[in-house]
């Protein structure tokens, strides 16, 4: 059962992925986004890394993609835009994906996979909160001031001036 929805879930973030790139709507492809993100948040689930799954899910699904909407939302005017989508570099960028993809394919046939069973790991996101609340304080504080800062600076720089 846990294949088959590993197998659903990749093909969900693949697809999506494919929509995201190829649609010429914007719209379409920012709710594409969404399900990429998702699917991304569920691949780090099956790896067991349940801290990385639930930042994928604030950071990218909470904040980017709710940034990208309200940019695309609010901006005046953009089906009056003429947007090029061609493009002089198509059968050069087909001949590199299909390079890199045959390189890909060769070395996971050419790999000798260890395969063993897995215990299930324990959970890392009380481990990574008491680490960031002891050890690594001073980092976390530092990196959290910079931040305001720059969010500051995005206040100022976006006031309009009289």
């Amino acid at each position: 059962m846990a294949d088959v929805i590993f197998w659903v879930i990749a093909g969900i973030t693949v697809l999506s992925a494919f929509i995201v790139v190829l649609n010429k709507n914007l719209i379409h492809s920012a709710v594409a986004l969404l399900f990429t993100f998702f699917g991304v948040a569920g691949l780090y689930a099956f790896l067991w890394a349940d801290f990385m799954a639930g930042a994928q899910v604030m950071i990218y699904i909470g904040g980017i993609l709710v940034l990208i909407m309200f940019g695309i939302m609010l901006t005046n005017k953009i089906q009056s835009v003429n947007i090029s989508h061609s493009s002089m570099q198509k059968n050069a960028g087909a001949v590199v994906v299909v390079a890199i993809l045959g390189l890909l394919i060769w070395m996971i046939q050419k790999t000798p996979w260890k395969i063993t069973t897995a215990e299930e790991p324990i959970q890392t996101t009380g481990q990574i909160g008491n680490l960031l609340m002891s050890e690594y304080l001073l980092p976390f504080e530092v990196a959290s001031i910079l931040l305001l800062a720059a969010l500051i600076g995005a206040a100022m720089l976006s006031r309009k001036t009289k």
